[in-house]
């Protein structure tokens, strides 16, 4: 007895290809269908439950196989998403006349996947493999889509991106007080970057009242040396801007500014 030739892939391959080819030029609109990256017989689709049936609002993935003598025999398609309908299994198989006696050659993947597609919005209870939801689908329409809705928000809503990280509140500073110095460190503070003669040092501090703003202008009150510096303390309040020249105790050009 001669051994059985194994089956001869090319002319599925070949038909794929040109399966492919021709998608190229389709509208698939929200229905997406292409081949593993790694088996060009092993397809993947996803159908978007047909707008105003019980199905709407879920996405539906089903998968193919491509069988060796393809074209001259029909996919194999399952459902991997569960829906509750008449004409598809618990375990996802699916009664669909062009999968069996209505199948063609010159059929593709493309019309199989519409047909599916069309079987959501009008199902064929005269075939079921599911006999009780066909009956129900007969006499008690409103209990069947409700039940169809129902499936769909448990297994076949779309999975959603996560929701971004919540933004702390900035929280609102409160108001500054500023001290312009040009005293020398006391001991206890840490050394100063060097300065240059006659520069001025800006220090920001934080105070506790958005009322007020106090500046103090520590220096020498005139150009001769004296042993304790002068001190001028200037309490703002309605949030003006006022500016001093500095005269004979500071650089040409400091300037003051006085609560902001």
């Amino acid at each position: 007895m001669a051994p059985t030739r194994p089956p001869n892939v090319e002319m599925a391959t070949k038909r794929i290809k040109k399966e492919i080819a021709d998608l190229a030029k389709e509208d698939l609109g929200s229905i997406i269908l292409a081949p593993e990256e790694t088996n060009i017989l092993h397809w993947k689709a996803r159908i978007p439950g047909p707008v105003g049936s019980p199905y709407e609002g879920g996405v539906f993935d089903v998968d193919i196989r491509v069988p060796h003598d393809y074209p001259f025999s029909p996919p194999h398609l399952q459902f991997m998403t569960k829906v509750y309908h008449c004409n598809v299994a618990s375990n996802g198989a699916i009664c669909l006349d062009l999968l069996k006696t209505a199948w063609s050659p010159a059929l593709s993947l493309y019309k199989v996947i519409l047909s599916l597609s069309s079987l959501l919005t009008d199902p064929n209870p005269a075939d079921p493999l599911v006999p009780p939801i066909a009956s129900e689908y007969r006499n008690n329409r409103r209990k069947h889509d409700a039940t169809a809705r129902e499936w769909v928000r448990k297994f076949a809503l779309p999975k959603s991106n996560p929701p971004p990280a919540q933004l702390k509140p900035k929280l609102q500073p409160p108001a500054l007080r500023r001290t312009i110095s040009r005293s020398l460190p006391d001991s206890t503070s840490p050394a100063p970057p060097p300065q240059l003669a006659g520069q001025r040092r800006v220090i920001l501090e934080v105070g506790d009242s958005d009322d007020e703003g106090d500046i103090q202008v520590l220096g020498d009150s005139s150009r001769g040396n004296s042993s304790q510096p002068a001190a001028v303390t200037t309490n703002g309040a309605g949030r003006q801007k006022r500016a001093r020249t500095s005269g004979q105790g500071g650089s040409a050009g400091d300037a003051i500014v006085i609560d902001e």
